[in-house]
């Protein structure tokens, strides 16, 4: 509040206004063991000179991710963006970093939107997308929240290999709605028993291929199975890459399809902006979150785009609204459609197939390491290993010797057990001399 020119007065009668007796009552809804106990430990006031040369010495801390061998993933991943992208998102014609808001003006954001919609549907195998979410976590929230509409049940069902911020992320919406959710124990192998745990007081299950450990699924059972009882099938993916080489989600069942798109033309930009991808069947969509962008004609027969379908309160009413997360985060999605029209399908097969080799590659070389054990049958381009020592401290141990080499199990389930094991993505950018000194790392430290 110290940046509000307010008097207590003032902030007296705001609070009396809304009915709390102090500020703190306004996050009463967060975990009391996510509030801070102090102010964070910043300097309380300085020049814009001086926050530029402490912001510059904090950040020289890091080290880029282009700077050394790289082989982090765990939902995010570093591919290579052409220069192309970067060039074509700023012309005029397409650039927005937001929704517009006089949609039929803004023929050239409709179109990228659309030719989006189409790509993304390709992609997962679904009948139709939108257009579209924040990044995959808040996407699958919105999936599960959808599938309460659709089969009027308030209980789903997560898979021990769903990403633990995906999860996160819907048991938070559903504490807040009073909805039920089964979360399965975390499944580095694979072998969960996920059908036993549907009925017919299920909506949905959600289950992520290749799942947070790397292992491929077989969605199609789980499909069946839930289908057999009225539920839906969620399936998710944090490495939209690993669609130009695995079988679609759709054509193993899927009800609603979501995951992140960030590995398709945006850099991995410290965590974010991202653009979450967001697709299901046509008969689900007037319950489909986001915006849905339409090709029609003028009025001289001129082919041009529409903004059909928003289901966000601010445009329909709002007992009518589905979502008022749903958005198009614009810039992101625009990124997307340009890095996935220059691949083609062709580019998209190759790239997959490229990432695929260069992990199996590395597992390869990994396993012949003292203290490490591959533990994937399968997997596309990230996979778990097992170390003889915690893997935080063996990743503390390689970063200084100039390697990322992952993400530590126990960074993303903490106090699980798992703190020998390490997630370790290999890319298209990764090299022969990359792996090597990986391996060779591992070898000292180990």
């Amino acid at each position: 509040m110290r940046y509000l020119p307010l008097s207590d007065t003032d902030r007296s009668e705001m609070l009396a206004r809304i009915g709390v007796n102090h500020v703190d009552e306004l996050f009463a809804d967060v975990p009391k063991n996510l509030l801070l106990k102090e102010p964070v430990d910043l300097p309380r006031r300085k020049g814009e000179l001086d926050v530029e040369r402490i912001l510059s010495r904090m950040s020289a801390k890091n080290i880029p991710a282009s700077s050394v061998p790289f082989f982090v993933g765990a939902g995010a991943y570093k591919h290579y963006v052409p220069a192309t992208v970067d060039h074509l998102i700023q012309r005029s014609e397409f650039l927005t970093s937001y929704t517009p808001y006089q949609p039929e003006i803004a023929q050239g954001t409709l179109q990228y939107l659309f030719e989006f919609q189409t790509q993304v549907a390709a992609l997962t195998g679904m009948e139709v997308a939108n257009a579209s979410m924040y990044d995959g976590s808040t996407g699958t929230g919105e999936a599960v929240l959808m599938a309460h509409r659709v089969t009027k049940r308030r209980k789903a069902v997560l898979s021990g290999g769903l990403h633990p911020h995906y999860a996160d992320v819907v048991r938070t919406l559903s504490e807040m709605s009073s909805d039920d959710v089964v979360t399965m124990a975390p499944d580095v192998g694979a072998s969960e028993d996920i059908l036993s745990q549907i009925d017919d007081s299920v909506s949905c299950v959600v289950v992520q291929s290749p799942d947070v450990f790397g292992n491929v699924r077989d969605l199609k059972p789980i499909a069946d199975k839930a289908h057999q009882h009225g539920a839906l099938l969620i399936a998710v993916f944090t490495e939209v890459v690993s669609l130009g080489l695995l079988k679609s989600p759709g054509s193993q069942g899927a009800d609603i399809v979501v995951g992140e798109g960030q590995s398709i033309g945006n850099a991995l930009n410290f965590g974010g902006p991202y653009v979450g991808l967001f697709a299901t069947q046509s008969r689900f969509l007037r319950q489909m979150p986001g915006r849905l962008c339409g090709e029609t004609v003028d009025a001289d027969g001129n082919r041009g785009f529409v903004l059909t379908l928003s289901t966000r309160e601010q445009h329909i009413r709002r007992d009518k609204a589905t979502s008022n997360i749903c958005t198009n985060s614009g810039l992101c999605s625009l990124a997307f459609t340009i890095h996935m029209t220059l691949l083609g399908e062709a580019g998209l097969s190759r790239l997959a197939r490229i990432n695929h080799a260069n992990a199996v590659k590395l597992a390869d070389q990994l396993a012949s390491v003292k203290g490490v054990e591959v533990l994937n049958a399968t997997f596309f381009n990230e996979f778990t290993v097992k170390l003889s020592k915690p893997a935080a401290d063996v990743v503390e141990r390689l970063a200084e010797k100039g390697v990322l080499a992952g993400v530590p199990v126990s960074r993303l389930l903490p106090g699980a057990g798992h703190d020998n094991l390490l997630l370790v993505a290999s890319t298209e950018v990764n090299t022969d001399d990359d792996r090597a000194a990986l391996v060779a790392a591992l070898n000292e430290v180990l």
